[in-house]
């Protein structure tokens, strides 16, 4: 990596430094690519980008335990021996993206993205990414086993700041040029051809500011959504989202979408009014994550016990699917109650069960309380509305789950599985029902914590060639030289997404931008540089 200024061309310039933009500047220099750039405007200490703020989680296709164990470094033989992960297919996988998105996600940019995935992660292995089993996120130890749940086991030792850890290594291994502190400000084009030769950048300090073109026969953009952006947020996901808090880096202001569009007519694709959000701690820092404390701000504790809106009533099954199917779409919810807010509410059965990284005292503020009454109380003086609809709530809560124990008694509450302990029995039930892992929420002591939105990631941006994630202009064709991956990539994910799958999705059409592009800076550098 590097303070200085950037060189004035290179063979492939890859414009974002998160886990889509180094995959794609490692796969250019491994199939050809001799200078590779990889610019990002902001200054090196927020390198990275959303990445660093993941949990790290990637979703792929496989066989099972033996198909992951070779490429973990957290298993020894003992504990292999207890755990039990199931084969997670091409089709389940397929499946799940589908499902999760009622069938708009892009069949053929899917099959990409499920097709690839087994292949991209061994290919990141083979590069030093450390992968671990999420025992802390995806399994429980129930009867002495572990169980995995959700069809996502593997995440990257120390999470996002890890993975890009890695990367970063990796890059420098590769001999990639990196430079910080570098924003893209307008393609160039060919007038000819329409085909992209460069990049206009302004590099340096506020202070210290200059403008130069970087000539480059391939560009891969892969320079983050509109989630920090608080004008396009209203402008689209609609009124109230530059409320939202953001849960990443405050660089990903959509200027990339912007000039792409600009510049070469850009096609839009995907879910423009659609985003990635999780409830969020509603004490976090309003305009960017915190490094430090990063994805533990993210509270998905939720099926485990009920969320409350501020009027005192609940608003999402919270058991309607596995959490990793569910917490991408449950920040619009909150979004959409009465102050933006919501308290989730565990009694002492649920609490023992819930992640430490998460709901640690020393991360989260807890409200406490033995009785509901009391927890009324002091839910009020933080926001709630009505304590007397709180507390009818409940009741009405409890009544229906203890109908349906009463009615069910051989069932097993097991969080680890779909296991169908709700709230609906012969006797009726609630309107809006708990589907799994409802219990009563009547031992003390109870515990509350104040959520909000957290903005990931935004769904829309730029339609591509599933093939190569080569740009697609208004007119239907490819434009020459242009590469889109990352969260720019339009069309996989609208209104949820399965757990996991983005940061797969960097890594699958990052490495086939790269190839496409190395190939591209081989056939078209020539002509360019002879040009120059």
């Amino acid at each position: 990596m590097s303070s200085s200024l950037p060189p004035s061309s290179c063979d492939v310039l890859v414009v974002g430094g998160g886990n889509a933009g180094f995959s794609a500047a490692l796969s250019a220099r491994e199939n050809g690519a001799r200078n590779v750039i990889l610019i990002d405007k902001c200054p090196e200490e927020w390198s990275g980008g959303n990445s660093f703020f993941t949990a790290g989680a990637f979703r792929i296709a496989h066989d099972g335990l033996a198909d992951l164990l070779p490429l973990v470094n957290n298993v020894n033989a003992e504990t292999a021996k207890i755990i039990d992960l199931e084969p997670y297919t091409a089709q389940h996988f397929t499946n799940d993206l589908q499902r999760v998105t009622a069938g708009r996600s892009d069949v053929q940019l899917g099959r990409t993205l499920v097709g690839d995935s087994n292949d991209a992660i061994k290919w990141l292995h083979r590069h030093g990414v450390r992968f671990q089993l999420s025992f802390n996120r995806q399994a429980y130890k129930v009867d002495g086993r572990y169980k995995f749940w959700g069809g996502m086991a593997l995440k990257t030792q120390d999470g996002g700041a890890g993975l890009i850890e890695d990367h970063k290594r990796a890059a420098r291994r590769a001999g990639v040029s990196t430079f910080y502190s570098t924003m893209a400000k307008q393609l160039v084009t060919d007038p000819s051809t329409g085909a992209v030769t460069g990049v206009v950048v302004e590099c340096g300090s506020d202070k210290n500011k200059t403008t130069r073109t970087i000539s480059a026969p391939a560009v891969i953009l892969a320079a983050g959504g509109f989630e920090a952006n608080p004008r396009m947020r209203a402008q689209y996901l609609g009124p109230g989202w530059d409320l939202g808090l953001v849960r990443g880096t405050p660089y990903n202001t959509g200027d990339g979408l912007e000039f792409a569009m600009r510049d070469v007519g850009a096609k839009q694709a995907g879910h423009w009014s659609g985003c990635h959000s999780v409830a969020w701690d509603a004490n976090a820092p309003p305009n960017s994550g915190d490094r430090a404390i990063s994805n533990e701000f993210t509270k998905s504790g939720y099926p485990l016990g009920v969320m409350i809106n501020t009027q005192g009533e609940r608003f999402v099954d919270e058991g309607v699917d596995l959490r990793n199917y569910t917490y991408a779409k449950f920040g619009r919810a909150i979004m959409g109650q009465p102050d933006g807010q919501a308290f989730q509410i565990w009694d002492a059965r649920g609490t023992p069960w819930l992640r430490d990284e998460e709901y640690r005292d020393s991360i989260v503020r807890k409200i406490r309380a033995n009785t509901l009454e009391e927890l009324a109380d002091k839910l009020a003086k933080e926001g709630l509305h009505s304590p007397a609809k709180f507390l009818e709530t409940m009741r009405d809560y409890n009544a229906a789950t203890n109908a349906f124990q009463a009615e069910n008694p051989n069932i097993k509450w097991d969080p680890a599985v779909r296991d169908g302990v709700s709230t609906q029995s012969s006797r009726g039930g609630l309107a809006l029902p708990k589907s799994n892992w409802a219990l009563p929420i009547d031992k003390g002591p109870f515990v509350a914590v104040k959520v909000a939105c957290g903005v990931t990631f935004t769904f829309g941006g730029l339609a591509v060639n599933p093939q190569t994630a080569a740009v697609i202009a208004t007119s239907d064709k490819e434009v020459p030289g242009l590469y889109c991956v990352g969260e720019m990539l339009g069309g996989l994910f609208y209104g949820n997404y399965p757990g996991g799958s983005g940061l797969t999705s960097g890594a699958v059409f990052g490495r086939r931008a790269g190839r496409a592009a190395a190939q591209r800076a081989k056939t078209a550098g020539a002509t360019l540089r002879s040009n120059l």
